[in-house]
């Protein structure tokens, strides 16, 4: 005879719930869109980045690392699901705080403009993103302890 132990609200809002096979080849789109994209504009300025000024530079090794994590999310959807939340955070910022006012004021620049396009391509990572996921797991579940028990 087995007996199963009750399970308690705590244990019912730290288990995962899975998402289902369709969501997970969707993001696993988002995921190649990133890598790909990133990997044709960004790897070719890794052999320049010596001789780009030094935020230029960092910015094409952030990138160049973003897109090795995005290529991880192809294997592992779920568990790289940040990096697509934090490239439509970035993205999101930078349209409101940048793009808006230039957009506003009618004086986009080439740089501007040219940054502008690439990063509208944020629709997708919004539309593969599963936000019901994200929000249960990453804003209503309980957080990690802060002490020992």
């Amino acid at each position: 005879m087995t007996t199963h132990s009750p399970i308690t609200a705590e244990h019912r809002m730290t288990r995962p719930t899975r998402l289902p096979l369709y969501r997970l080849n969707l993001m696993r789109i988002g995921y190649l869109v990133m890598g790909v994209g990133l990997a044709v504009y960004r790897w070719p300025l890794l052999l320049q980045a010596p001789a780009l000024p030094v935020a230029e530079g960092a910015i094409v090794c952030i990138l160049t690392a973003m897109s090795l994590l995005a290529f991880l999310g192809l294997r592992y959807p779920v568990a790289m699901l940040p990096i697509l939340v934090f490239e439509v955070a970035w993205k999101l910022l930078w349209l409101a705080l940048v793009a808006a006012p230039h957009l506003i004021a009618q004086d986009l620049d080439a740089a501007t403009e040219k940054l502008l396009s690439s990063v509208l391509w944020v629709v997708i990572i919004l539309a593969v993103t599963p936000w019901d996921y994200v929000w249960k797991q990453y804003v209503k579940a309980p957080g990690d302890r802060l002490r020992r028990a």
